[in-house]
């Protein structure tokens, strides 16, 4: 396309040139979205499959414990009680729990043949 004055254009040049334009946009835009599908993205997203994090979604056995009996496995944000009693000037390892008293369920590994 050839560089032009827009200002010494007629409006009728203008609108022509407009057109011009967005139609090679949406035939960009198709080029790109085929691109996009045969590399397995969908709808802006790229499908993945077997993909993620192994431990996303299993419990695990709190690690620890306040003195009302609420708990917290130690993943994620830390439990607004915690939070304040650390604020009170106790410590992490105040409210640790045992490991011999931890209650978790450990399953058999199975061999893979």
């Amino acid at each position: 396309m050839a560089k032009g004055n827009l200002s010494g254009m007629t409006v009728e040049a203008l609108m022509d040139l407009r057109e011009r334009v967005d139609g090679l946009l949406s035939e960009r835009r198709a080029e790109l979205e085929q691109q996009l599908e045969r590399m397995g993205v969908i709808g802006g997203r790229r499908v993945v499959r077997g993909g993620g994090s192994a431990l996303k979604g299993k419990k695990v056995p709190p690690k620890y414990r306040s003195r009302s009996g609420e708990t917290w496995a130690g993943r994620g944000a830390k439990p607004r009680w915690l939070v304040a009693a650390i604020k009170g000037g106790k410590k992490l390892d105040d409210f640790l729990i045992d490991k011999s008293a931890r209650k978790g369920r450990r399953k058999k590994r199975r061999s893979k043949r």
